[in-house]
């Protein structure tokens, strides 16, 4: 993640994190992205089903039960493992995590092991009385996904009226005092959206956002020709750092963030040393602890069945299943070849990727998406098709 208020807007100090020794048990969630020891953020999909069709879903995900989801109390036993490693959050996501019924408990029980449980969710069946559940869970946050204004969004999402259900979910966790927030996918078919949607958040006084750049797995391995290009992708990112930038000058300090694509970093501080020499060099600090794309490292994923995964997007590469192993032997077992070069790649990528070579950014990116570059290259270790740093900048 690239914070954009936190980094272009100032909104966060170097001092900020230091204070809190950069350590993950002792950093408020919005620091946890610059902490030193990069426990897992982990990301269980507790369910595969959804009752929405969203053409770029990464899991694939059909309204119809399916069979192989681990029980209550295997969730349990995932849950105490994953307290005991140390894991700072849960999100519990799907498919549509609240078709789970026993969702509310899972992450209640979570909660009273001492983590951070958040949600992600289409919003669809968050009416008053969900909503009055989860803030009596006590959950930290609600990530919702729009892709769009209403047209845009329900022909994405494949089900009509999704927008205005999502929205309304966003409202009921917000007559409940839930902090809640939005989560776009950036595509060719919704970028024209984001003025809007920056003009919804005001609105409806929503205090977060993330922009997701695609990527490449699942239903969104097919949406590779819907990916912006590096050009762009350039334009949107300067035009959500204007937007925030507004904002906060009209006094709606919101909280905006980037996803998936960790050139942003460099390309933001960039723009600040034309702008703020002395916030550029502050922000430059704050990347290095950011340290990049954090897949096998600073956040991980749990499949429905068990399976483990680097994170949410590397269906086709398992690293075990916690119904055999607990998440955190499978997480520090460096014997599966995928894994050991996740957790120190910067050979591997610097062998076979022509412009990750040579990067001066190498250290603040970490040679960004790796499935990307699988998707498009057939090669886990290849340049992410996705930076659009032109070979001056790097």
């Amino acid at each position: 993640m690239i914070g954009i208020s936190k980094l272009y807007c100032g909104t966060v100090e170097p001092s900020d994190v230091l204070r809190y020794g950069r350590k993950s048990s002792n950093l408020p969630s919005h620091l946890l992205q610059f902490s030193k020891d990069k426990k897992p953020v982990v990301v269980w999909n507790v369910t595969r089903r959804c009752n929405l069709r969203c053409i770029h879903c990464y899991s694939q995900s059909r309204d119809i039960e399916y069979t192989n989801e681990l029980t209550t109390q295997q969730g349990r036993e995932l849950i105490d493992d994953l307290a005991h490693f140390g894991v700072p959050v849960v999100l519990f996501s799907g498919g549509e995590p609240l078709l789970r019924k026993d969702l509310p408990e899972l992450a209640s029980y979570a909660i009273s092991k001492g983590m951070r449980a958040v949600i992600s969710t289409n919003g669809t069946l968050i009416d008053r009385e969900m909503a009055k559940r989860l803030k009596e869970i006590g959950l930290s946050y609600v990530g919702v996904s729009l892709d769009g204004m209403q047209e845009t969004n329900d022909r994405f999402r494949g089900v009509k009226g999704s927008f205005d259900a999502a929205l309304e979910g966003m409202r009921n966790c917000k007559r409940e005092n839930i902090k809640v927030g939005l989560r776009f996918t950036i595509n060719k078919k919704n970028v024209a959206d984001i003025p809007a949607i920056f003009r919804l958040l005001e609105e409806e006084n929503i205090p977060r956002v993330c922009f997701y750049h695609l990527v490449y797995a699942g239903r969104g391995s097919k949406l590779i020709k819907e990916d912006l290009t590096h050009e762009e992708s350039r334009r949107v990112v300067d035009l959500i750092m204007d937007k925030t930038k507004e904002l906060h000058e009209r006094g709606f300090p919101m909280e905006v963030l980037t996803v998936d694509n960790h050139c942003d970093g460099p390309y933001i501080y960039q723009r600040l040393l034309k702008e703020d020499k002395k916030r550029a060099q502050e922000v430059y600090e704050l990347l290095k602890m950011n340290q990049g794309n954090s897949s096998g490292i600073g956040i991980g994923c749990v499949s429905w069945d068990g399976s483990v995964y680097p994170d949410q997007f590397w269906r086709h590469h398992s690293l075990g299943n916690v119904t055999e192993r607990k998440f955190s032997e499978i997480w520090m077992d460096t014997s599966n070849e995928l894994m050991a070069g996740l957790k120190n790649r910067k050979s591997l990528i610097q062998a076979n990727a022509d412009r990750c070579a040579g990067c001066k950014w190498f250290d603040v990116c970490n040679g960004n998406f790796r499935v990307r570059a699988e998707a498009v290259y057939g090669n886990v270790w290849a340049d992410d098709p996705a930076c659009y740093l032109t070979d001056e900048e790097i």
